[in-house]
């Protein structure tokens, strides 16, 4: 990996499916309106960066670092989360579309999705405790093994829990939301 190393730079419009970003350490930088679109982005290291309207649909982020990352209105389809470096990783979302990406096993304590689309997202084996899903959408999400303690699923929509492949201790639901968990059941609720 190459030692390019990049503080406080703003990136607006660039297209990195056709000129790759460079190897290297990118601390407090802002990227708007870039595309990432299947680019390769292993070993790249993004420290307090924010993205804003950003496509990474598909991209490689192999062995990528997110530490203090804040995504707004990104498209992030297909991301293989599990294959970043997971030392320090932190990670926020707000208002973007995460469909068919991967958490496998990682530990995301205290991360915040809001208002954000999680179809078909896999988080099994994940530790999602105190992860809050505000006003989410996890139609088809694929929650097996993971630990859902104290997470705050009160506003997310279209999820199916099972109480018994979950750790779900004081996590938080609407009474919609409580009445899910007893889909796998199939008992009637008046």
């Amino acid at each position: 990996m190459s030692n390019h190393y990049f503080d406080d730079q703003d990136y607006n419009g660039e297209n990195y499916q056709k000129n790759p970003l460079l190897k290297g350490d990118y601390d407090n930088c802002t990227f708007t309106k870039c595309n990432f679109k299947e680019s390769d982005l292993k070993n790249i290291n993004f420290s307090e960066c924010t993205f804003t309207d950003c496509d990474f649909s598909m991209a490689d982020i192999g062995n990528c670092s997110f530490k203090e990352v804040e995504f707004y209105e990104c498209k992030l389809l297909g991301l293989q989360f599990e294959s970043c470096n997971p030392f320090l990783m932190s990670l926020f979302f707000k208002g973007c579309t995460l469909n068919f990406s991967s958490f496998y096993k990682l530990k995301l304590s205290g991360m915040k999705f809001i208002r954000c689309t999680l179809e078909q997202v896999d988080f099994t084996e994940a530790n999602l405790t105190s992860v809050s899903f505000e006003k989410c959408n996890l139609e088809n999400a694929i929650f097996q093994n993971t630990n859902l303690q104290k997470a705050d699923l009160r506003t997310a929509t279209n999820f199916s829990i099972s109480p018994q492949q979950n750790i779900i201790e004081k996590a938080k639901f609407s009474n919609e939301g409580a009445l899910s968990l007893l889909e796998p059941y199939n008992i009637i609720v008046d």
